[in-house]
């Protein structure tokens, strides 16, 4: 069995993943293959290169992320070409992952992390969706504590994701991280049970 699993910024998500991979369960970290497509050698890397130039990488041929970063920032119409280097590249990975551990350890959960999943709408298949939700209240009050933004900063970040009520109704799984850690565990404990996962 796969879950995609996605939340919202400052919701907790990485609570939840370290959680169910204590139990056992296979992740798969979006972020992390997103990263490893921008390794040297890869062909994610070169078409990058190509796109946005041979400035964009640091002098032992790896990819100057703040360099690339502020250009993305500053020419914002160019998060769409990077996106479209990126993103099949990164979605393949995952696709490609989830069906090895799901034959390698076929009573295993595998658990495809992606922070964007819901954003995607639809190009991802799992067989349910898990959104880890606190209020917007809660995500912004998290977000200042943990990232010392101001409340404007914050607002722009949590705004530059779909609303996190909408991912709510979307998921098939809600587990509800706006009270303490055992509460968000015992919710856990009662979704690796309700599988007949050992």
């Amino acid at each position: 069995m796969n879950i995609g699993l996605t939340g919202g910024i400052a919701t907790g998500k990485s609570s939840v993943s370290a959680w169910l991979s204590s139990k056992g369960a296979k992740l798969i970290d979006a972020d992390l293959i997103a990263r490893e497509v921008m390794m040297p050698d890869h062909p994610v890397l070169a078409q990058v290169v190509q796109r946005f130039g041979a400035d964009m990488l640091q002098a032992d041929g790896t990819l100057n992320r703040k360099k690339l970063g502020e250009h993305i920032f500053t020419h914002p119409e160019e998060r769409k070409s990077l996106e479209e280097i990126t993103h099949p590249a990164i979605r393949e990975l995952i696709q490609t992952r989830t069906l090895e551990l799901e034959q390698q350890y076929p009573d295993t959960l595998v658990v495809a992390d992606i922070p964007l999943l819901l954003e995607a709408k639809g190009v991802y298949t799992f067989d349910q969706i898990m959104v880890v939700y606190v209020p917007q209240s809660v995500q912004l009050e998290r977000l200042i504590a943990r990232d010392g933004l101001t409340e404007e900063q914050a607002w722009k970040r949590i705004n530059a994701q779909m609303d996190i009520e909408q991912k709510k109704k979307i998921a098939d799984i809600v587990i509800d991280n706006s009270g303490t850690l055992e509460d968000t565990y015992a919710q856990l404990e009662e979704f690796w049970q309700s599988k007949g996962l050992s």
